[in-house]
């Protein structure tokens, strides 16, 4: 079993300020890869800041969305791409590409991407959080965490 599960926190709008990436071969996480990423501006809305802890302080100094978009690149590319509620983290990654035009055809990878909360409500857990299908499956999460949420997601996804 192959992909690459992602996640992204956002400071305002769709803007993410950190993003986690977990790629699994045969089944096995073989690469974890976490970024702050400096949002437009530095622009922060105060109840992102309270979902995740990321402040305008933590990225003043990060690298841009583009900056960091060839490490995003080369664990995407022609994978399958799994979310926890994908369509979110395909929005962001979507409209961030579109921002510094970036092709997302060019990723070559799903337009809807393979989704836990999907998976997971079908399997019949309410509610599906991230935060419940950890809890009901007993994976370890710091939830809000790029990376955590990430490899949450990845492990979720395993256990389908």
């Amino acid at each position: 079993m192959n992909f690459t599960a992602i996640d992204f926190e956002t400071a305002i709008g769709f803007h993410p300020c950190s993003v986690g990436i977990v790629t699994v071969e045969n089944g096995i996480i073989v690469d974890e890869f976490v970024s702050l990423i400096k949002p437009p501006n530095n622009l922060y809305s105060p109840y992102t800041i309270q979902v995740h802890g990321i402040y305008p302080r933590d990225t003043m100094h990060a690298k841009s969305f583009a900056q960091i978009f060839p490490e995003i690149r080369k664990r995407l590319e022609n994978r399958v791409v799994v979310a926890h509620n994908e369509s979110f983290d395909r929005n962001v990654l979507a409209k961030s590409m579109e921002i510094y035009n970036l092709d997302y055809t060019s990723l070559n990878i799903a337009s809807r991407w393979e989704c836990t909360v999907k998976i997971y409500k079908a399997k019949g857990l309410k509610p599906t959080k991230l935060s419940d299908c950890c809890r009901e499956m007993k994976i370890q999460l710091n939830h809000h965490e790029a990376l955590s949420d990430a490899r949450a997601c990845a492990k979720l996804y395993l256990m389908r």
